[in-house]
């Protein structure tokens, strides 16, 4: 049995790191908020980017010439993006990430595809900033966007955490390249019919939306990282609670044995008080 020492610097050294977890909770709700700001503040620059586009492609039929938008007839090599946490402490923020573009790699492997591996950062293999540019998403557009105009992939693949709320984050699969078909077919919904009007462009259509994909490309990776430096926030500000909650409960635990031990010293003590005295009349 550990004594009362033991204990006490136990208890001492998981009270100092509850003040930590606590510390790193209030820190990620902070940061939590400002993500989901910068959320927001970018949601109706994405909206106003699909409105272009959607009006572009619909004035011309020769948009799907445009080398974002030309489908492999066969799909050979994959590239695989996944952006993950650069720090951990956030629960399995990373690991189901990880574990889904795995899983997603050994499927395609197992179809007979090549898989490459996209990654971004300075120190780890795979690594997304807590606060992303958007100048890292145009370097990784225009990377991945090279990749795919020069023939290297035939598909690009994001793997990132969707954030939900600050208790829930989904792991998405979304295809970047080529630009989905739907993105463009969605000027048939009514909501978009006031895009479909009888415009003049100048420059062509054609010329107009090959410089739109890229900053759609852009856009989205932006989204992505956002979304994912969000969902870090929100899963390390529950892993830090849930890890002070462990820590008092331990605490708790941990003064109750303590207090049991000194109860233990004290009657041992009384005993051997009591026997001395006894030794001593006899």
């Amino acid at each position: 049995m550990a004594s009362v020492q033991d204990l006490k610097r136990r208890i001492r050294s998981i009270r100092n790191t509850r003040k930590i977890t606590k510390a790193m909770e209030l820190v990620a709700s902070a940061r939590l908020r400002r993500a989901q700001a910068r959320i927001e503040a970018m949601r109706p620059y994405a909206d106003r980017m699909m409105e272009l586009m959607i009006g572009t492609a619909r004035a011309s039929s020769s948009v799907r010439s445009l080398p974002l938008l030309q489908r492999r007839e066969s799909v050979q090599s994959v590239a695989i993006l996944p952006l993950t946490g650069d720090r951990g402490l956030a629960g399995a923020f990373n690991a189901q990430v990880l574990r889904h573009a795995f899983a997603l790699s050994r499927e395609l492997e197992a179809d007979g595809m090549r898989v490459r591996w996209l990654v971004s950062g300075r120190k780890r293999s795979v690594e997304a900033p807590f606060r992303p540019a958007y100048t890292d998403a145009q370097a990784l557009a225009h990377s991945v966007a090279d990749l795919y105009v020069e023939g290297e992939v035939d598909r690009v693949v994001v793997v990132y955490n969707r954030f939900v709320s600050p208790l829930v984050q989904q792991v998405a699969e979304q295809d970047l390249l080529p630009i989905p078909e739907h993105v463009l077919e969605a000027g048939e919904d009514v909501e978009h019919q006031h895009l479909l009007g009888d415009f003049i462009y100048e420059p062509e259509p054609e010329e107009i939306l090959e410089r739109l994909l890229p900053v759609y490309v852009e856009t989205e990776l932006y989204r992505a990282l956002l979304e994912s430096a969000a969902s870090e926030q929100g899963a390390r500000m529950t892993a830090m609670r849930n890890a002070s909650k462990n820590a008092g409960e331990l605490i708790d635990t941990l003064t109750l044995a303590m207090n049991r031990a000194r109860q233990a010293e004290i009657t041992q003590e009384i005993l051997e008080v009591v026997a001395g005295a006894d030794a001593l009349t006899q």
